[in-house]
């Protein structure tokens, strides 16, 4: 595969967060101009985005295997792009909700489809998921400092519709450097893959648990960091610009925890990993529960990497014990249960933080990493890992 055609690939990634976190940036500013009350009111409207997020995996890793990963990919490019321009030009809250729901649907198409098209060919996959996993983060990055940017001086609606024309673009450069698949993925002839001892149902229920409710936990903290760290920072700054920088900084070097994971994915076995990084996330949302000022601002930075360093074993059981034949369809199904069940975070944020405030999401978020480390200690210690390799991805 061609540089360009990974690079646009890590960098349909970055806008696949980004978009899907615009809202979350925004919010406040949304809720004034549409007339409602409080944030906190207007955070379920985007529930139906995130619902089908999930449920949208399905078809999309369906489609990927059989029809092909080049064609998905530029209907994801182009749905975004589309979508985006949409929401920036609604008027009232449920027409936001629609849009919204819209973008979720065609941001769907990526994680089933994009990462097996990366995957493909890949000599050291566990490096190449981190690569990626940091290129989805730092799209999480510019979520906060471009969308902080561009509603002070331009307002929210130049928020999506930006981003959107800047989408139709890559769909151009896209199309003219990837060159057409001879094959769908389904059609071709694959090695087989790894066998392992235990049930594969066992693995793959473990794995979906476990993704579920790391799921949860990326949906708690991407939409709701940007007002947590308005109401820590309350006493120190109230500058929505200052306030997306520092989210930035935090969503920017706590991605490079992914490049490390990847690394050490292609030489250490994966459970061990797992739940290292499950205990720092008890550790850290426990002390969060009530800090304030900069020290929050530190734990925000220290549960959000072992967030991001989560992110990849998923990937990579999938990469070491499924056929790239089936890895889209399979990438799917977990995903639309996953992401599916873990919309459920973006509905209750607002009533949680209303009824109850901040620090009992973070609690709530405490017991959800013990549900965690439970679910993941169930997966299989003797699993391989695979040998390094020198190559590059």
């Amino acid at each position: 595969m061609k540089r360009s055609a990974v690079l646009l690939i890590n960098v349909a990634h970055a806008l696949d967060h980004m978009f899907l976190l615009i809202f979350a940036t925004a919010v406040t500013r949304i809720a004034q101009d549409l007339g409602v009350g409080r944030w906190e009111d207007l955070m379920p409207y985007s529930v139906a985005s995130f619902f089908l997020f999930g449920l949208g995996s399905i078809p999309a890793g369906r489609l990927g295997d059989l029809w092909g990963r080049r064609p998905m990919m530029l209907v994801f490019f182009a749905g975004m792009g589309v979508s985006a321009l949409l929401v920036s030009v609604v008027q009232t809250p449920w027409q936001l909700a629609a849009a919204l729901a819209l973008l979720g649907l065609f941001a769907a198409i990526y994680h089933p489809v994009g990462i097996p098209m990366l995957l493909q060919s890949a000599v050291r996959p566990g490096l190449t998921i981190g690569i990626n996993g940091m290129s989805g983060n730092l799209g999480i990055a510019l979520a906060a400092v471009v969308t902080g940017f561009l509603v002070k001086h331009l307002g929210w609606r130049a928020a999506f519709a930006l981003p959107g024309l800047v989408c139709l673009v890559l769909m151009v450069w896209f199309w003219k450097v990837v060159p057409p698949e001879l094959q769908s993925p389904a059609k071709r002839q694959q090695a087989k893959s790894m066998p392992i001892q235990g049930s594969l149902a066992k693995l793959l229920l473990i794995m979906t648990l476990a993704s579920t409710s790391g799921s949860l936990l990326f949906n708690f903290t991407t939409n709701s960091n940007y007002e947590l760290l308005t109401e820590r920072l309350a006493h120190i700054t109230s500058d929505p610009a200052l306030l997306g920088a520092l989210l930035a900084a935090v969503y920017a070097l706590a991605s490079l925890m992914q490049l490390v994971v990847g690394h050490l994915l292609d030489r250490f076995p994966i459970k061990q990993m797992y739940l290292t990084l499950i205990g720092l996330q008890m550790l850290m949302f426990a002390l969060a529960v009530h800090a304030t000022g900069w020290w929050f601002y530190v734990l925000q930075f220290a549960f959000m990497a072992v967030i991001f360093g989560a992110i990849p074993f998923t990937d990579a059981m999938i990469v070491r014990y499924v056929d790239d034949a089936q890895r889209s369809r399979v990438s799917g199904m977990r995903l639309a249960v996953s992401l599916g069940a873990s919309s459920l975070a973006v509905w209750l944020i607002g009533p949680v933080v209303k009824a109850a405030g901040f620090s009992s999401l973070l609690m709530t978020m405490t017991a959800i990493t013990l549900v965690s480390f439970t679910v993941v200690s169930q997966l299989p210690s003797h699993a391989p890992a695979p040998s390094p390799s020198p190559a590059q991805p």
